[in-house]
């Protein structure tokens, strides 16, 4: 029995991933390139980003916990919109990309 329950508690654990911080909001989390995170999809990244580190979680999602229209995330290269959106399954080793839009002139 134990062995099953060994399976189980695998089945269940998150997976650890990676979060590449763009420069702009790097001051939001203690200037970190990059997170280490446990998700198991990327809804879960951006919960864990609100328990982590609430203000880069507030420059990524609005007041509703919408991703803001002007940031993009990527999950390896495909952009989220082109997946799941935020219920696309993450598996160990995937790079969740953060992008915020770029204007000037």
């Amino acid at each position: 029995m134990l062995p099953r329950l060994a399976a189980v508690h695998l089945m269940t654990r998150a997976a650890t991933i990676t979060v590449h911080i763009p420069t702009t909001l790097r001051d939001c989390c203690g200037g970190a390139s990059k997170l280490a995170l446990p998700a198991t999809s990327l809804r879960a990244v951006l919960e864990e980003l609100e328990r982590r580190h609430p203000a880069l979680h507030r420059s990524i999602c609005d007041d509703t916990g919408t991703v803001r229209r002007h940031v993009n995330l990527f999950v390896n290269t495909d952009h989220m919109r082109d997946r799941n959106g935020l219920d696309t399954p993450l598996a160990p080793g995937d790079v969740v990309t953060i992008l915020p839009a770029v204007s000037g002139g």
